[in-house]
């Protein structure tokens, strides 16, 4: 896969999981840990249907030898399904989505530790942009949440990089690499069993459950199997960049389909962030081309 591709196929990720909020507005009976159990347990049977059919009889086998790394990347997919929700519960969407803008540089942060990464001045510089944009558009909102809330939020972008970080370090081995799709099924079925005792009684409708299906294979199952795959050709802190689209695009989800006009900040900041990831994948694209012009130009 060329790193073009990669990068629209991310694109297309963060799109399918922006779809969250708008298709949460429409639930009728539904909330809070419900939501994220219904979501959880749909996705895990879209997984289980998914991966039966690519691996056939051996999931079940692959999963009992399931290596260490696998799990934790499994129990980060967990925290990462399940905080955002109990975040939501405790604090405002503002303080939630201002937290997860952290991701890219306590991505980058780890990919140099961990990995022994170099990351290239740009990148830097789109982090720090696309932090302070997503700031901008929800910063007017971001003081009412607790404290205790905002560090529940803060779960989801570090196991997020824990998780872009072990995928990167899978994707670069070549022999025996572990089946990391299963990491993903691991992870729904975690948060469906860990948020189960909180979702009861149940209250959602059949119209809720029509849509937290459709949460759960298109907006979790779909998007989080293709991104493991591009986390083996995208560097771990290029992924947790490009995921920051997913708040573009909820905005303007939710400006279209649920009635929710952005202010000026939200747009401005919204147009800060684009600005950050365009310049970034520019200068990227760029200097791939002066490396292979050097490539080809170089004697032997």
């Amino acid at each position: 896969m060329t790193h073009r591709r990669a990068v629209w196929l991310m694109v297309l990720v963060t799109l399918l999981w922006s779809i969250a909020g708008v298709v949460a507005r429409h639930l009728e009976a539904a909330a809070g840990f419900e939501v994220n159990f219904w979501r959880s347990t749909f996705n895990a049977l879209a997984l289980v249907a998914g991966l039966r059919w690519l691996r056939g009889p051996a999931l079940w086998s692959g999963l009992r030898r399931a290596p260490h790394l696998v799990w934790i990347s499994g129990f980060c997919w967990a925290v990462m399904f399940t905080a955002f929700m109990l975040a939501i519960t405790l604090t405002t969407v503002a303080m939630v989505l201002v937290t997860m803008a952290l991701g890219p540089m306590v991505t980058a942060l780890f990919a140099r530790i961990f990995l022994k990464q170099r990351l290239p001045a740009r990148t830097w510089a789109a982090i720090v942009v696309a932090g302070l944009g997503i700031a901008w558009m929800f910063g007017g909102g971001a003081g009412d949440g607790s404290l205790f809330g905002a560090l529940v939020a803060c779960a989801v972008p570090v196991a997020a990089a824990v998780n872009w970080t072990i995928l990167q370090k899978i994707g670069r081995s070549t022999v025996n690499a572990p089946d990391m799709l299963l990491s993903v099924l691991i992870g729904a079925l975690l948060s469906a069993l860990c948020t189960l005792p909180l979702a009861l009684p149940w209250q959602a409708t059949a119209h809720d459950l029509g849509l937290l299906a459709l949460l759960g294979v298109v907006q979790l199952a779909i998007p989080c199997l293709l991104v493991v795959t591009l986390a083996r050709v995208l560097p771990a802190p290029e992924v947790a960049l490009l995921a920051l689209l997913e708040v573009i695009f909820g905005v303007a989800w939710a400006w279209l389909w649920a009635g929710e006009t952005p202010s000026a900040s939200v747009l401005a900041g919204g147009a800060l962030v684009l600005l950050a990831l365009v310049g970034n994948e520019l200068l990227a694209l760029r200097q791939r081309a002066a490396d292979d012009v050097a490539a080809v130009r170089q004697p032997g």
